[in-house]
Protein backbone atom coordinates (compact mmCIF):
# COMPACT_ATOMS: atom_id res chain seq x y z
CA UNK A 1 0.00 0.00 0.00
CA UNK A 2 1.46 3.33 -1.13
CA UNK A 3 -0.67 5.37 1.24
CA UNK A 4 0.96 6.25 4.56
CA UNK A 5 -1.40 5.98 7.53
CA UNK A 6 -1.56 9.07 9.72
CA UNK A 7 0.29 8.57 12.97
CA UNK A 8 -1.30 11.62 14.54
CA UNK A 9 -4.99 10.83 15.20
CA UNK A 10 -5.82 14.11 16.92
CA UNK A 11 -8.64 16.20 15.41
CA UNK A 12 -7.46 18.44 12.55
CA UNK A 13 -10.35 20.90 12.47
CA UNK A 14 -11.32 22.18 9.01
CA UNK A 15 -8.22 20.78 7.31
CA UNK A 16 -9.09 19.24 3.94
CA UNK A 17 -8.04 15.59 4.00
CA UNK A 18 -8.02 15.15 0.23
CA UNK A 19 -5.51 12.28 0.16
CA UNK A 20 -7.26 10.53 3.02
CA UNK A 21 -10.63 10.91 1.31
CA UNK A 22 -9.31 9.42 -1.91
CA UNK A 23 -7.81 6.46 -0.06
CA UNK A 24 -11.03 6.00 1.91
CA UNK A 25 -13.02 5.84 -1.32
CA UNK A 26 -10.61 3.26 -2.78
CA UNK A 27 -10.92 1.05 0.28
CA UNK A 28 -14.71 1.23 0.29
CA UNK A 29 -14.82 0.19 -3.37
CA UNK A 30 -12.62 -2.80 -2.49
CA UNK A 31 -15.23 -3.94 0.03
CA UNK A 32 -13.95 -2.54 3.33
CA UNK A 33 -16.61 -1.40 5.78
CA UNK A 34 -16.83 2.21 6.86
CA UNK A 35 -15.30 1.39 10.27
CA UNK A 36 -12.37 -0.53 8.79
CA UNK A 37 -11.65 2.07 6.11
CA UNK A 38 -11.74 4.87 8.70
CA UNK A 39 -9.39 2.95 11.00
CA UNK A 40 -6.88 2.36 8.18
CA UNK A 41 -6.99 5.93 6.89
CA UNK A 42 -7.02 7.41 10.36
CA UNK A 43 -10.23 9.42 10.48
CA UNK A 44 -13.32 9.34 12.64
CA UNK A 45 -16.22 7.12 11.55
CA UNK A 46 -18.50 10.14 11.29
CA UNK A 47 -16.09 11.69 8.79
CA UNK A 48 -16.19 8.49 6.74
CA UNK A 49 -19.97 8.54 6.74
CA UNK A 50 -19.93 12.10 5.42
CA UNK A 51 -17.51 11.14 2.66
CA UNK A 52 -19.51 8.05 1.69
CA UNK A 53 -22.82 9.93 1.60
CA UNK A 54 -21.51 13.01 -0.14
CA UNK A 55 -21.96 15.51 2.70
CA UNK A 56 -19.78 18.57 2.69
CA UNK A 57 -19.39 18.66 6.47
CA UNK A 58 -20.30 22.35 6.61
CA UNK A 59 -23.64 23.82 7.52
CA UNK A 60 -25.84 25.78 5.13
CA UNK A 61 -24.16 24.26 2.11
CA UNK A 62 -25.76 22.10 -0.52
CA UNK A 63 -24.81 18.43 -0.40
CA UNK A 64 -22.17 17.35 -2.90
CA UNK A 65 -22.08 14.04 -4.77
CA UNK A 66 -20.03 11.29 -3.11
CA UNK A 67 -16.42 10.84 -4.17
CA UNK A 68 -16.47 8.01 -6.71
CA UNK A 69 -19.93 6.93 -5.55
CA UNK A 70 -20.73 3.26 -5.72
CA UNK A 71 -23.80 3.37 -7.96
CA UNK A 72 -26.16 0.41 -7.88
CA UNK A 73 -25.85 -1.43 -11.18
CA UNK A 74 -29.08 -1.11 -13.11
CA UNK A 75 -27.83 -3.09 -16.09
CA UNK A 76 -29.92 -2.81 -19.22
CA UNK A 77 -33.23 -2.87 -17.34
CA UNK A 78 -35.67 -0.06 -18.00
CA UNK A 79 -36.99 -0.45 -14.45
CA UNK A 80 -35.39 0.80 -11.25
CA UNK A 81 -34.13 -1.97 -9.01
CA UNK A 82 -34.35 -2.16 -5.21
CA UNK A 83 -30.72 -1.06 -4.71
CA UNK A 84 -31.39 2.06 -6.74
CA UNK A 85 -34.45 2.84 -4.67
CA UNK A 86 -32.39 2.47 -1.48
CA UNK A 87 -29.84 4.87 -2.95
CA UNK A 88 -32.59 7.37 -3.76
CA UNK A 89 -33.97 7.16 -0.21
CA UNK A 90 -30.53 7.65 1.35
CA UNK A 91 -29.77 10.68 -0.78
CA UNK A 92 -33.20 12.22 -0.18
CA UNK A 93 -32.54 12.11 3.55
CA UNK A 94 -29.36 14.05 2.84
CA UNK A 95 -31.35 16.69 0.88
CA UNK A 96 -29.65 15.85 -2.39
CA UNK A 97 -31.31 17.21 -5.52
CA UNK A 98 -33.13 15.02 -8.00
CA UNK A 99 -30.61 15.85 -10.71
CA UNK A 100 -27.69 14.90 -8.47
CA UNK A 101 -29.33 11.57 -7.64
CA UNK A 102 -30.08 10.90 -11.31
CA UNK A 103 -26.47 11.62 -12.29
CA UNK A 104 -25.22 9.19 -9.65
CA UNK A 105 -27.56 6.47 -10.88
CA UNK A 106 -27.02 7.12 -14.57
CA UNK A 107 -30.74 7.74 -14.99
CA UNK A 108 -32.79 10.59 -16.42
CA UNK A 109 -33.88 13.22 -13.85
CA UNK A 110 -37.48 12.66 -14.97
CA UNK A 111 -37.15 8.95 -14.10
CA UNK A 112 -36.06 9.74 -10.54
CA UNK A 113 -38.67 12.49 -10.14
CA UNK A 114 -41.46 10.21 -11.38
CA UNK A 115 -40.29 7.40 -9.10
CA UNK A 116 -40.44 9.65 -6.04
CA UNK A 117 -43.84 11.07 -6.98
CA UNK A 118 -45.50 7.74 -7.75
CA UNK A 119 -44.05 5.54 -5.02
CA UNK A 120 -43.82 7.73 -1.94
CA UNK A 121 -46.08 7.09 1.02
CA UNK A 122 -49.58 8.39 0.17
CA UNK A 123 -50.08 9.78 3.67
CA UNK A 124 -46.80 11.15 4.98
CA UNK A 125 -45.18 11.70 1.59
CA UNK A 126 -41.98 9.99 2.80
CA UNK A 127 -40.09 7.89 0.29
CA UNK A 128 -39.46 4.39 1.68
CA UNK A 129 -37.45 2.20 -0.72
CA UNK A 130 -38.82 -1.23 0.20
CA UNK A 131 -42.42 -0.03 0.14
CA UNK A 132 -41.71 1.75 -3.15
CA UNK A 133 -40.32 -1.49 -4.59
CA UNK A 134 -43.48 -3.33 -3.55
CA UNK A 135 -45.74 -0.70 -5.14
CA UNK A 136 -43.77 -0.81 -8.40
CA UNK A 137 -43.90 -4.60 -8.57
CA UNK A 138 -47.65 -4.57 -7.90
CA UNK A 139 -48.23 -2.28 -10.90
CA UNK A 140 -45.95 -4.14 -13.28
CA UNK A 141 -47.83 -7.38 -14.13
CA UNK A 142 -49.03 -7.65 -17.74
CA UNK A 143 -51.31 -7.77 -19.54
CA UNK A 144 -53.42 -5.10 -17.96
CA UNK A 145 -57.09 -4.59 -18.85
CA UNK A 146 -57.29 -2.04 -21.63
CA UNK A 147 -59.60 0.95 -21.47
CA UNK A 148 -61.15 0.22 -24.85
CA UNK A 149 -62.07 -3.34 -23.88
CA UNK A 150 -63.45 -2.40 -20.47
CA UNK A 151 -66.07 -0.10 -21.99
CA UNK A 152 -68.29 -1.71 -24.65
CA UNK A 153 -69.66 1.66 -25.77
CA UNK A 154 -66.15 2.97 -26.38
CA UNK A 155 -65.17 -0.25 -28.15
CA UNK A 156 -68.17 -0.01 -30.48
CA UNK A 157 -67.48 3.65 -31.27
CA UNK A 158 -63.83 2.95 -32.13
CA UNK A 159 -64.74 -0.03 -34.32
CA UNK A 160 -67.35 2.01 -36.17
CA UNK A 161 -64.83 4.70 -37.06
CA UNK A 162 -62.22 2.09 -37.99
CA UNK A 163 -64.79 0.67 -40.40
CA UNK A 164 -64.84 4.13 -41.96
CA UNK A 165 -61.02 3.83 -42.23
CA UNK A 166 -60.38 6.77 -39.93
CA UNK A 167 -56.92 7.09 -38.47
CA UNK A 168 -56.43 6.64 -34.68
CA UNK A 169 -55.75 10.38 -34.28
CA UNK A 170 -58.96 11.23 -36.12
CA UNK A 171 -60.84 8.79 -33.89
CA UNK A 172 -59.60 10.30 -30.63
CA UNK A 173 -60.44 13.83 -31.78
CA UNK A 174 -63.92 12.76 -32.88
CA UNK A 175 -64.57 11.10 -29.52
CA UNK A 176 -63.61 14.29 -27.67
CA UNK A 177 -65.98 16.35 -29.81
CA UNK A 178 -68.84 13.85 -29.60
CA UNK A 179 -68.51 13.24 -25.83
CA UNK A 180 -67.07 16.50 -24.43
CA UNK A 181 -68.39 15.87 -20.89
CA UNK A 182 -67.50 12.17 -20.65
CA UNK A 183 -63.77 11.66 -19.99
CA UNK A 184 -64.25 7.89 -19.90
CA UNK A 185 -64.96 8.04 -23.66
CA UNK A 186 -61.71 9.89 -24.40
CA UNK A 187 -58.60 8.04 -25.55
CA UNK A 188 -55.29 9.03 -27.05
CA UNK A 189 -54.33 7.67 -30.44
CA UNK A 190 -51.64 5.46 -28.93
CA UNK A 191 -54.39 3.56 -27.07
CA UNK A 192 -56.04 2.73 -30.39
CA UNK A 193 -52.73 1.71 -31.93
CA UNK A 194 -52.02 -0.59 -28.97
CA UNK A 195 -55.43 -2.19 -29.35
CA UNK A 196 -54.72 -2.82 -33.03
CA UNK A 197 -51.34 -4.35 -32.38
CA UNK A 198 -52.73 -6.91 -29.94
CA UNK A 199 -55.54 -7.98 -32.25
CA UNK A 200 -53.89 -11.40 -32.54
CA UNK A 201 -55.08 -12.06 -29.01
CA UNK A 202 -58.70 -11.40 -29.91
CA UNK A 203 -58.86 -7.68 -29.12
CA UNK A 204 -60.47 -5.37 -31.69
CA UNK A 205 -61.08 -7.99 -34.35
CA UNK A 206 -59.01 -6.41 -37.06
CA UNK A 207 -56.15 -7.52 -39.21
CA UNK A 208 -53.18 -5.28 -38.60
CA UNK A 209 -52.43 -4.85 -42.30
CA UNK A 210 -55.99 -3.67 -42.87
CA UNK A 211 -55.73 -1.07 -40.11
CA UNK A 212 -52.47 0.44 -41.38
CA UNK A 213 -52.87 2.76 -44.31
CA UNK A 214 -49.55 1.72 -45.83
CA UNK A 215 -50.46 -1.97 -45.60
CA UNK A 216 -46.90 -2.78 -44.56
CA UNK A 217 -44.92 -2.60 -41.33
CA UNK A 218 -41.76 -1.08 -42.74
CA UNK A 219 -41.02 1.63 -45.26
CA UNK A 220 -39.58 0.88 -48.61
CA UNK A 221 -36.33 2.56 -49.65
CA UNK A 222 -36.92 5.41 -52.07
CA UNK A 223 -35.17 5.42 -55.39
CA UNK A 224 -32.92 8.34 -56.16
CA UNK A 225 -34.41 11.16 -58.16
CA UNK A 226 -33.17 11.50 -61.70
CA UNK A 227 -33.96 14.15 -64.22
CA UNK A 228 -36.24 13.17 -67.07
CA UNK A 229 -36.44 14.66 -70.52
CA UNK A 230 -39.61 16.56 -71.40
CA UNK A 231 -42.09 14.13 -72.97
CA UNK A 232 -44.67 16.62 -74.32
CA UNK A 233 -44.74 18.39 -77.65
CA UNK A 234 -46.95 21.15 -76.24
CA UNK A 235 -44.88 23.46 -74.02
CA UNK A 236 -45.45 22.93 -70.29
CA UNK A 237 -46.24 25.72 -67.85
CA UNK A 238 -44.23 25.01 -64.71
CA UNK A 239 -45.50 25.23 -61.15
CA UNK A 240 -43.31 28.26 -60.50
CA UNK A 241 -45.73 30.25 -62.68
CA UNK A 242 -48.82 29.13 -60.79
CA UNK A 243 -50.83 32.01 -59.20
CA UNK A 244 -50.02 32.91 -55.60
CA UNK A 245 -53.65 32.28 -54.60
CA UNK A 246 -53.14 28.59 -55.44
CA UNK A 247 -50.00 28.34 -53.32
CA UNK A 248 -51.55 29.81 -50.16
CA UNK A 249 -54.78 27.76 -50.46
CA UNK A 250 -56.87 30.84 -49.76
CA UNK A 251 -59.23 30.43 -52.73
CA UNK A 252 -60.98 27.17 -53.68
CA UNK A 253 -60.81 25.82 -57.21
CA UNK A 254 -57.13 24.88 -57.53
CA UNK A 255 -56.72 21.13 -57.97
CA UNK A 256 -53.90 18.59 -57.85
CA UNK A 257 -54.10 15.42 -59.92
CA UNK A 258 -52.35 12.10 -60.48
CA UNK A 259 -52.93 8.42 -61.25
CA UNK A 260 -52.68 5.45 -58.91
CA UNK A 261 -51.52 2.44 -60.88
CA UNK A 262 -52.71 -1.15 -60.55
CA UNK A 263 -51.10 -4.54 -61.12
CA UNK A 264 -48.36 -4.65 -63.75
CA UNK A 265 -49.20 -1.08 -64.74
CA UNK A 266 -52.25 -2.25 -66.73
CA UNK A 267 -54.96 -0.37 -64.84
CA UNK A 268 -55.30 2.97 -63.11
CA UNK A 269 -57.62 5.35 -61.27
CA UNK A 270 -57.35 9.10 -61.64
CA UNK A 271 -57.34 11.23 -58.49
CA UNK A 272 -58.20 14.92 -58.08
CA UNK A 273 -57.81 16.84 -54.80
CA UNK A 274 -58.90 20.43 -54.22
CA UNK A 275 -56.09 22.25 -52.42
CA UNK A 276 -58.09 24.51 -50.08
CA UNK A 277 -60.57 21.87 -48.84
CA UNK A 278 -58.86 18.51 -49.64
CA UNK A 279 -62.06 17.51 -51.43
CA UNK A 280 -61.51 14.33 -53.47
CA UNK A 281 -62.81 13.24 -56.88
CA UNK A 282 -61.92 9.95 -58.60
CA UNK A 283 -61.68 9.27 -62.35
CA UNK A 284 -62.91 5.95 -63.72
CA UNK A 285 -60.42 4.58 -66.29
CA UNK A 286 -61.56 0.99 -66.93
CA UNK A 287 -59.88 0.40 -70.29
CA UNK A 288 -56.50 2.12 -70.21
CA UNK A 289 -54.80 5.22 -68.91
CA UNK A 290 -53.37 6.63 -72.10
CA UNK A 291 -53.31 10.36 -72.77
CA UNK A 292 -56.48 10.08 -74.86
CA UNK A 293 -58.42 8.16 -72.14
CA UNK A 294 -57.32 10.54 -69.40
CA UNK A 295 -58.20 13.57 -71.53
CA UNK A 296 -61.79 12.39 -72.10
CA UNK A 297 -62.51 11.33 -68.51
CA UNK A 298 -60.79 14.31 -66.91
CA UNK A 299 -62.60 16.78 -69.16
CA UNK A 300 -65.99 15.24 -68.48
CA UNK A 301 -65.36 15.22 -64.71
CA UNK A 302 -64.27 18.84 -64.29
CA UNK A 303 -67.07 20.13 -66.50
CA UNK A 304 -69.50 19.06 -63.75
CA UNK A 305 -67.90 21.56 -61.34
CA UNK A 306 -69.26 25.07 -60.69
CA UNK A 307 -67.31 27.93 -62.26
CA UNK A 308 -65.70 29.04 -58.98
CA UNK A 309 -64.07 25.61 -58.62
CA UNK A 310 -62.39 25.65 -62.05
CA UNK A 311 -59.25 27.72 -61.59
CA UNK A 312 -56.17 25.54 -62.17
CA UNK A 313 -54.84 21.97 -62.21
CA UNK A 314 -51.37 20.83 -61.08
CA UNK A 315 -50.01 17.51 -62.36
CA UNK A 316 -46.70 15.71 -62.56
CA UNK A 317 -44.88 15.15 -65.84
CA UNK A 318 -46.55 11.81 -66.58
CA UNK A 319 -47.24 10.82 -70.17
CA UNK A 320 -50.98 10.62 -69.42
CA UNK A 321 -51.07 14.45 -69.59
CA UNK A 322 -49.49 14.69 -73.04
CA UNK A 323 -52.70 16.29 -74.38
CA UNK A 324 -52.93 18.92 -71.66
CA UNK A 325 -53.26 21.66 -74.25
CA UNK A 326 -56.52 20.19 -75.53
CA UNK A 327 -57.77 19.88 -71.95
CA UNK A 328 -57.14 23.58 -71.35
CA UNK A 329 -58.94 24.55 -74.57
CA UNK A 330 -61.97 22.42 -73.64
CA UNK A 331 -62.29 23.51 -70.01
CA UNK A 332 -60.47 26.86 -69.80
CA UNK A 333 -58.46 25.43 -66.87
CA UNK A 334 -54.69 26.01 -67.07
CA UNK A 335 -52.44 23.04 -66.25
CA UNK A 336 -49.22 23.54 -64.26
CA UNK A 337 -46.53 20.87 -64.07
CA UNK A 338 -44.31 19.96 -61.14
CA UNK A 339 -40.56 19.78 -61.41
CA UNK A 340 -39.14 16.30 -62.12
CA UNK A 341 -39.03 13.97 -59.11
CA UNK A 342 -40.69 16.55 -56.83
CA UNK A 343 -43.86 14.91 -55.47
CA UNK A 344 -43.95 17.27 -52.48
CA UNK A 345 -45.09 20.01 -54.89
CA UNK A 346 -48.40 18.10 -55.01
CA UNK A 347 -48.47 17.32 -51.29
CA UNK A 348 -52.25 17.12 -50.90
CA UNK A 349 -52.58 14.71 -53.80
CA UNK A 350 -49.71 12.52 -52.62
CA UNK A 351 -51.26 12.29 -49.16
CA UNK A 352 -54.65 11.40 -50.63
CA UNK A 353 -53.13 8.71 -52.84
CA UNK A 354 -51.70 7.15 -49.70
CA UNK A 355 -55.17 7.15 -48.11
CA UNK A 356 -56.67 5.60 -51.23
CA UNK A 357 -54.31 2.64 -51.01
CA UNK A 358 -56.47 1.42 -48.13
CA UNK A 359 -59.23 0.91 -50.68
CA UNK A 360 -57.12 0.09 -53.73
CA UNK A 361 -54.02 -1.86 -52.59
CA UNK A 362 -50.93 -1.95 -54.73
CA UNK A 363 -50.59 -4.99 -56.96
CA UNK A 364 -54.33 -5.35 -57.55
CA UNK A 365 -56.43 -4.92 -60.69
CA UNK A 366 -58.04 -1.48 -60.47
CA UNK A 367 -60.21 -1.94 -63.56
CA UNK A 368 -62.70 -4.07 -61.57
CA UNK A 369 -63.95 -1.07 -59.58
CA UNK A 370 -67.16 0.47 -60.87
CA UNK A 371 -67.90 4.20 -61.08
CA UNK A 372 -70.41 3.82 -58.23
CA UNK A 373 -67.75 2.25 -56.03
CA UNK A 374 -65.29 5.06 -56.82
CA UNK A 375 -67.97 7.60 -55.90
CA UNK A 376 -68.64 5.81 -52.61
CA UNK A 377 -64.94 5.79 -51.73
CA UNK A 378 -64.61 9.50 -52.54
CA UNK A 379 -67.68 10.27 -50.42
CA UNK A 380 -66.22 8.36 -47.48
CA UNK A 381 -62.96 10.31 -47.69
CA UNK A 382 -64.86 13.57 -47.97
CA UNK A 383 -66.78 12.73 -44.77
CA UNK A 384 -63.61 11.99 -42.82
CA UNK A 385 -62.45 14.77 -40.43
CA UNK A 386 -59.01 16.15 -41.24
CA UNK A 387 -56.51 17.55 -38.79
CA UNK A 388 -55.28 20.14 -41.29
CA UNK A 389 -58.85 21.48 -41.54
CA UNK A 390 -59.27 21.86 -37.79
CA UNK A 391 -61.07 18.50 -37.71
CA UNK A 392 -63.69 19.59 -40.21
CA UNK A 393 -64.48 17.28 -43.11
CA UNK A 394 -63.58 18.27 -46.70
CA UNK A 395 -67.28 18.29 -47.58
CA UNK A 396 -68.05 20.70 -44.71
CA UNK A 397 -65.19 23.02 -45.63
CA UNK A 398 -66.16 23.05 -49.31
CA UNK A 399 -69.77 23.86 -48.43
CA UNK A 400 -68.64 26.79 -46.25
CA UNK A 401 -66.37 28.23 -48.94
CA UNK A 402 -69.03 27.96 -51.64
CA UNK A 403 -71.57 29.65 -49.36
CA UNK A 404 -69.40 32.77 -48.98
Amino acid sequence: MDFEIRADRTPQGRKKLSREREEYSRLVQQGYSNTEACRIVGVDRRTGNKWRNGRSGERNRKPVPPVNPVVPASGSSRYLCEDERIHIADRLRENATVRAIAAELGRSPSTVSREIRRNRHPGSGAYRPHAAQARAEARRPRPKPRKILEKPELWEAVQTMLDEKWSPEQICQALRQKFPDRPEMHVVHETVYQALYVQGRGQLRRELAGALRSGRARRRPQRQANCRQPRFTTPMVMISERPAEAADRAVPGHWEGDLIIGKDGKSAIGTLVERATRYVMLLHLPGDHTAEAVLGTLTATVQTLPAQLKRSLTWDQGSEMARHGEFTLATDIPVYFCDPASPWQRGSNENTNGLLRQYFPKGTDLSVHTPDHLTAVADQLNRRPRKTLGWETPAERLHKLLAI
